[in-house]
């Protein structure tokens, strides 16, 4: 029955566990550490109310020791986007027709999930498969997807609540339905959060979902799915496969029942799935439905009167936590001259003090960049603006993947505010500095939002 009227009040969010030295949290999350590290896991795509698995094993190591294996993914091909659109639609009117009530419970027993029994264990995938600090995984894998789905659905029941004004002797009312067919997610990385938000968010509304992850996140992924699969989330409505992005494109934008993307990732390849889906458009039963957060080059600009310390303090978190690999982090920075010294000073001595190495020793604030991919990118800027008279390193530039791959925290001064890495975008622990004269600052703002449009 439904009858009667529901009400999701609005969440408090999640409280963030410190894993102080002698906690119980740290206790437990050592223990999950050693309990997932001691045994290789075998991860399948989960299509419809299938376990797929290929025989096509990926090795799953961690950023920060590569000689380690977690275990292995099985990877899929063409085919196996189609499996999953299939279980998708097969999945969809009796999705659709599930009360709001009852979806909404599915994601809320999620939370509550990830809030308690499984909070170690997403923590523990983050770390191990992202390399990602225990502060900074129990903010994103835990905090923040707990989060996402108890304010999503508060969110989702007050847009439900929105009716059309009636006139007199009539009463209007409206229903909301889910999109005509399936909706693609497609997710990062960088934040394990985001990889449950982004299908979730749209299964919630009463959509199915082909969710593909990035090959980096595959370890936390499988764990969210599995939450979402106990939490009582019905076969087919999420899917996820791991494939390559051109062959996920070419299916699913070329499908008669593509509805919709939900997105996070670079920019070049979001513009070119836009393109693509313009172009083909008269193919699609209706218009998609397209979401995007591509990069960015963000920045921070101090006035002359600002507090030194502060200023500090706000780089050197933001700059380097999960080595600089958010599209928000602290990539470029505006000093004025007045402070320029002791900033430089300061900064300096800050990365000096950092600790770097592995997750699993809590005392380390700086980890691993994802892969070798990353780690040669990274490091190409890193040696280009050793050898440039264009440009300083104050501290830092050391790279190493003899054991994972390392970056030392680096800070670059460029002699030009349009130097490249200032412009563009290196997703790792590299913050560049541009020292700009104390009495320009208009000029600098005007300077600043002319750099790094395209990215």
């Amino acid at each position: 029955m439904s009858i009667g009227t529901f009400s999701y009040p609005m969440p408090v969010n999640e409280p963030v566990m410190s894993y102080a030295p002698g906690s119980t949290e740290k206790k437990r999350l050592k223990e999950v550490l050693a309990e997932l590290k001691s045994s290789e896991i075998d991860v399948p795509m989960y299509i419809g109310s299938k376990e797929v698995r290929t025989g096509k094993k990926i090795a799953l190591h961690p950023p920060h020791e590569t000689k380690h294996t977690l275990g292995y993914f099985h990877a899929g091909e063409q085919k196996h986007v189609e499996q999953a659109i299939e279980a998708a639609l097969a999945a969809k009117e009796s999705w659709a027709n599930t009360n709001w009530e009852n979806r909404a419970g599915i994601f809320l027993k999620a939370a509550d999930l990830l809030a308690t029994k499984y909070r170690p264990y997403i923590n523990g995938t983050t770390m191990l498969g992202q390399s990602k600090n225990a502060f900074q995984a129990e903010i994103d894998a835990a905090c923040e997807l707990i989060d996402f789905l108890r304010f999503n659905v508060h969110f989702l029941s007050e847009i439900y609540k929105q009716q059309p004004v009636s006139s007199p002797g009539m009463h209007n009312r409206m229903e909301y339905r889910p999109l005509e067919g399936f909706v693609l997610a497609i997710t990062p990385f960088n934040f394990t959060a985001i990889g449950g938000n982004l299908p979730t968010s749209a299964a919630m509304c009463g959509n199915v979902v082909v969710w593909k992850c990035a090959n980096t996140q595959v370890y936390s992924a499988q764990m969210t799915m599995r939450i979402l699969k106990e939490a009582g989330l019905p076969d087919g409505v999420i899917n996820l496969i791991y494939v390559d992005g051109p062959t996920i494109g070419k299916v699913c934008f070329n499908h008669r029942d593509f509805a919709g993307v939900h997105f996070t990732g670079s920019t070049g390849v979001f513009n070119n799935m836009w393109e693509t889906i313009g172009r083909n458009m008269a193919n699609y039963k209706s218009y998609p439905r397209i979401v995007g957060e591509t990069g960015g080059k963000d920045f921070v600009i101090a006035h002359k009167t600002a507090d030194p310390d502060v200023v500090v303090t706000a780089l050197l978190r933001g700059a380097f936590e999960f080595q600089g690999q958010k599209c928000s982090a602290a990539s470029r920075a505006y000093i004025p001259s007045n402070m320029a010294e002791e900033v430089k000073k300061k900064l300096i001595a800050g990365v000096k003090s950092f600790s770097m190495g592995s997750p699993e020793d809590f005392t380390n604030f700086i980890n691993a960049v994802i892969d070798e991919k990353s780690f040669e990118s990274i490091k190409r800027y890193i040696d280009n603006a050793k050898k440039d008279e264009k440009a300083e390193i104050w501290v830092g530039g050391k790279c190493d993947k003899k054991e994972g791959y390392f970056i030392q925290p680096t800070i670059i001064e460029a002699k030009s505010p349009k130097y490249v890495t200032m412009c563009e975008e290196i997703f790792g622990p590299v913050l560049t500095v541009y020292i700009y004269p104390a009495s320009s600052f208009e000029r600098t703002l005007e300077l600043l939002d002319n750099t790094s449009l395209m990215l």
